[in-house]
């Protein structure tokens, strides 16, 4: 097993050429060779979902570009430490300091607990990670109720070093005491204190100021809501990644990720809060992802037009051509959803796999270098993984190297792509191409009449006859594919 793992895996060289790793980097607005804090490790804090309600496949595209950036930094040889944040709390509809409690709305919309919808939530947020092949194993999951007190202590410290102040619904970071506040995105801060981008509120002292704890309004009935020295209330969303991620990270992070609609407003918030309880650097590489689009608007709730991973695998489209699909896009360019181009993802990936099982055989050779140098330069170019994917078509088609280097090769680029090499079998197979393969002994009898009539047609060269009893049986609900094993019959789920 270890001779398999060295020649599938061969670990990252420092000194070897054209190995340097580069990440495009939303603070500088450059892109940046990677240099992590310690040599080897890496501290990474990708922000997660707000349990209100399902994630739809928006919300996916950063959670797999997460599950990407830590394939890639292990293919790179370092040690991740990874965290990835459950908002269960405090996240207002607004996605600023105005507005209901996300999870508390949900509640009284649905006549149920909010332990009862975080628990659905987030058992069907993990329930599509897995079958989107994404690997947490080594993550931890933080939710943001379970640090109420390293939140409220965040927030005293603020307060001793002069940061807040208290108006009638709550404690406030005031952003003018931050000089860099909306450096990161070059965010327009005359902009934001016109109201542009922060709904107008008259008492705080600066527009751009967001709220560290929220009072809980009289007769409001909250299900979640805690004691601090400032009064009964809840934590503001922002709070809570800043928090975790020094309890759980440390003072200093390598990477930071999120979409990029967290730039305005949330990141730079907690830029500013951490900051200024350390004193120091916050994030050393901030990542974000773009948005997916669906007729030029961005998937959202609440316009309504969000596409769940259940309505993927309803018309018969696995998850994992999902994560193909992304991955044919950069994680920085906007990629608009089409159902038509979420098939063809799912006809080029039933492809790979039926050739990976079909023509590739059991046996590993060794990795194929030449294609691996370009792999891993092109992965290591800010994550530019369409090119990366390009490379399994091409060795697909190159008939000068064994399919049993071919396999090696296959099975090490899936240590970045995830798309299922490493488990790939018959079922997997099935599942991605949405049909059941069947037995001849199976079928009815009409229907192996028929396969019997078309295949002497086809050896009488009578190609007309054979089309037509190919569309005979197609309409009995059965479809023929031809490969060059012989034709196979299907049928469709």
């Amino acid at each position: 097993m270890q001779n398999l793992f060295s020649r599938l895996f061969k670990p990252y060289n420092e000194e070897a050429p054209g190995k340097a790793l580069y990440f495009f980097n939303t603070y500088s607005r450059e892109k940046e060779l990677f240099k992590p804090i310690k040599p080897g490790e890496v501290r990474m804090y990708n922000c997660g979902p707000t349990v209100y309600n399902y994630p739809h496949i928006g919300n996916f595209r950063s959670f797999i570009f997460a599950d990407v950036l830590r394939r890639v930094l292990a293919y790179n040889g370092y040690e991740v430490k990874q965290v990835m944040n459950i908002t269960d709390v405090g996240h207002l509809t607004s996605d600023a300091d105005e507005g209901e409690d996300k999870l508390e709305k949900r509640a009284r919309e649905v006549g149920s607990s909010v332990k009862d919808i975080v628990r659905k939530s987030t058992k069907v947020f993990f329930d599509n990670l897995k079958s989107l092949n994404a690997k947490w194993s080594q993550t931890e999951f933080p939710k943001a109720t379970d640090y109420i007190n390293e939140q409220i202590a965040f927030v005293k410290t603020l307060e001793e070093k002069g940061y807040t102040y208290e108006i009638s619904d709550g404690i406030y970071f005031d952003t003018s005491k931050f000089i860099n506040y909306g450096k990161l995105g070059n965010v327009d801060i005359e902009g934001l204190r016109e109201g542009a981008r922060v709904p107008e509120n008259p008492e705080k002292l600066n527009q751009t100021d967001f709220a560290l704890w929220k009072f809980s309004r009289p007769n409001e009935n909250r299900q979640q809501e805690w004691k601090s020295p400032w009064g009964v209330g809840f934590p503001g969303w922002h709070l809570e990644c800043s928090a975790m991620a020094l309890k759980l990270l440390g003072r200093k992070l390598d990477i930071h990720t999120g979409g990029i609609d967290h730039i305005p407003t949330h990141h730079n918030n907690e830029i500013a809060q951490t900051e200024s309880v350390t004193g120091e650097k916050f994030v050393r590489y901030w990542l974000h992802n773009e948005f997916i689009m669906i007729d030029g608007k961005r998937i959202s709730k609440s316009l309504g037009n969000s596409i769940y991973i259940r309505d993927l695998k309803k018309r018969g489209i696995s998850p994992l051509a999902y994560r193909y699909w992304l991955m044919t896009s950069h994680y920085r360019s906007k990629i608009n959803f089409t159902w038509s181009a979420l098939d063809g993802a799912k006809t080029a990936l039933f492809r790979l796999h039926r050739f990976f099982i079909e023509d590739l055989g059991r046996k590993n050779g060794n990795v194929l270098q030449a294609y691996q140098v370009k792999f891993h330069e092109y992965i290591n170019d800010d994550l530019d993984t369409p090119r990366a994917v390009s490379l399994l078509h091409d060795i697909m088609g190159d008939e000068t190297v064994s399919n049993e280097d071919k396999r090696a090769t296959f099975l090490n680029f899936d240590l970045v792509l995830g798309i299922g090499f490493g488990e790939s079998d018959k079922q997997l197979v099935e599942n991605l191409s949405g049909e059941k393969q069947i037995t001849l002994d199976e079928a009815t009898k009409k229907v192996q009449k028929l396969l019997e009539m078309r295949n002497r047609a086809r050896e009488d060269k009578n190609w007309v006859e054979a089309d037509r009893i190919r569309d005979e049986i197609s309409s009995m609900g059965y479809k023929i594919v031809d490969d060059r094993k012989g034709p196979k019959l299907v049928k469709g789920k």
